[in-house]
């Protein structure tokens, strides 16, 4: 099972630690780039990398993640932009972050 939407929001930390995970109702169907969507959500370029290598993510599964990652910041910025302005920088950030990687490459 995947949590679907591992994003700030729903994410608990005590400590610079995990502390927690919230909104289970999205939980669906594992595959192995669903548990990489955090790494966009919540991770910056040196940590992301650290996450990669130690899941030993090829660049096929990597480029999914990042894929789904893509398609759920896209709807946090533009369906929460009056709403909830804070979760659409959440998406923002993620965007940023993802065009930032791709500079990279």
């Amino acid at each position: 099972m995947a949590h679907c939407d591992l994003i700030p929001g729903n994410v608990l930390v005590s400590a610079d630690r995990l502390a927690g995970i919230l909104d289970v109702g999205g939980f669906g169907p594992a595959a192995p780039s669903l548990d990489l969507v955090s790494a966009w959500h919540l991770l910056e370029a040196g940590p992301r990398q650290v996450l990669r290598d130690y899941l030993g993510s090829d660049d096929l599964e990597w480029e999914r993640g990042k894929a789904w990652a893509f398609v759920q910041a896209m709807r946090l910025v533009w369906y929460n932009v009056k709403s909830n302005p804070a979760m659409s920088r959440t998406g923002q950030r993620s965007l940023e972050r993802m065009l930032a990687d791709k500079a990279l490459a």
